[in-house]
């Protein structure tokens, strides 16, 4: 084991969009499990859009970060020591942890995966939050039928790839808002979506949902918010379901466009829009992760990592969220088992 451990920190709150200069890597001393934790070496970390909203001071759904603090998020890693955590050297455990080569947390916080079920890369994507995401969102919150008309934008990430599929294993003619053609072809050759926008090179929001969604929509799965969400909400069929997940659109805004803009169609449409999380299911975590994995495992549910090697280059994944640059999971890989 290496004497010394880099780790990100937070250098400073972004105005707009992060950059290069929001980063710190600095290298500390490889920390010490104490009672009841265990040092985690890091195989994968996770980056995700909600990690924007903790790099503000204002108010958020997850903790904001201090300027310094190190970067925390989803790793997958190998247990080098435990102290009492409940685990062995050479458990393979995922948890929130530092993004940094090696990280200690309470063994209360670490869930041990079997790598001989899938590989661990999973446990950050399909088969872990983005996933539980998906399905929670699908089945609790916008609920699709047989015959419904299910759009869902950011089709092509980590949670709408499997929104999609779910919707589409539910009986829903599925619709999805990616940002390129390799995406669309994605969607629709690999997913088995009935049709893809893309939203780049679309000239108006509400003719290509027309095309693709002559009926109206039945159920949204919104990602992303902006101009896509409300040409989405002029088509709300009677009863229709909205699970608003993220706002990526808006993320890095400095300031917030005027709104809700839309209110008004909902009276017509007579729709619910509901706001969730997926901390609010955490008692169903297992029985969602149990029902992903079968999906998986039958090939009902295909899923894509889009890897970047290296902790050094974990900024530049992250900031690539923003421009659309991954398919499916986004991860960073830091080390091999073998290492």
């Amino acid at each position: 084991m290496p004497d010394s451990n880099r780790q990100f920190r937070l250098a400073s709150r972004p105005a707009g969009k992060p950059d290069a200069e929001t980063f710190e890597l600095v290298e500390t001393d490889v920390p010490e499990p104490g009672p009841g934790a265990a040092l985690v070496r890091t195989r994968y970390l996770s980056v995700d859009p909600y990690m924007r909203g903790r790099m503000d001071a204002g108010e958020s759904y997850a903790d904001a970060w201090a300027v310094g603090d190190p970067l925390h998020g989803g790793v997958v890693g190998e247990v080098v020591e435990s102290n009492g955590a409940g685990f062995e050297a050479g458990d393979v455990v995922v948890g929130n942890l530092d993004w940094a080569d090696y990280a200690t947390a309470p063994g209360t916080e670490l869930t041990q995966i079997d790598p001989d079920l899938a590989p661990v890369s999973t446990a950050l994507g399909v088969l872990g939050m983005p996933g539980r995401t998906a399905y929670f969102g699908t089945r609790d919150v916008a609920e699709p039928g047989p015959g419904d008309t299910f759009v869902v934008t950011g089709a092509a990430g980590a949670v709408g790839s499997v929104a999609g599929q779910i919707a589409k294993l539910a009986g829903a003619r599925v619709v999805g808002f990616a940002g390129s053609d390799e995406k669309v072809a994605f969607l629709e050759d690999d997913l088995g979506f009935d049709a893809g926008i893309n939203y780049k090179t679309a000239e108006d929001y509400g003719d290509a949902l027309d095309e693709a969604a002559p009926d109206g929509v039945d159920a949204y799965f919104d990602n992303v918010g902006g101009p896509i969400t409300d040409a989405v909400f002029d088509r709300l069929n009677v009863d229709a379901r909205v699970a608003v997940c993220g706002q990526i659109s808006l993320y890095n805004a400095e300031e917030r466009p005027t709104g809700p803009r839309k209110l008004g169609q909902l009276v017509v449409s007579r729709a619910r829009v509901e706001g969730f999380l997926v901390g609010d299911f955490a008692p169903r975590f297992e029985t969602a992760t149990e029902r992903l994995a079968e999906w998986v495992a039958s090939g009902e549910i295909e899923y894509r990592e889009t890897v970047t090697e290296g902790l050094e280059n974990a900024p530049d994944a992250f900031l690539g969220l923003f421009e659309g640059e991954n398919i499916g999971k986004q991860l960073v890989k830091v080390s091999d088992p073998d290492d």
